[in-house]
């Protein structure tokens, strides 16, 4: 089993939403990940989590896992999960995983453990 986290400023994040709007968020999430992601507080931490599972990994976001090769979703009751892009699914065979997200004083963070195939 493998255990990722990430914390981030929210105000970092809203500074770069400032600053590069659309452009900033088309970087790192999907489209379906914008439609849902309405509030700063969100978008960050997708960017959380996003980093979280990369570090899970052991990988960090590389050009062997991009932000675009991680799909986040919300299942029926709003909790958190992730599915990887066919090309990462390849090099990170998941046997399964669990996420969780959350914000508070300015902050948001992401956990995520991650159970590999052998």
């Amino acid at each position: 089993m493998k255990i990722g986290t990430d914390i981030i400023e929210i105000q970092r994040i809203h500074s770069l939403l400032e600053k590069y709007g659309d452009t900033f968020k088309n970087r790192f999430l999907t489209p379906d990940e914008i439609i849902f992601a309405k509030k700063v507080e969100s978008i960050a931490g997708l960017w959380a989590a996003k980093e979280a599972i990369s570090k899970a990994l052991g990988c960090g976001i590389s050009a062997t896992l991009t932000f675009h090769d991680i799909h986040i979703f919300k299942n029926s009751k709003g909790a958190p999960y992730f599915t990887l892009s066919q090309k990462a699914q390849k090099s990170y065979p998941i046997k399964s995983a669990s996420l969780s997200i959350s914000h508070d004083g300015g902050f948001a963070i992401a956990v995520v453990v991650i159970d590999l195939k052998k």
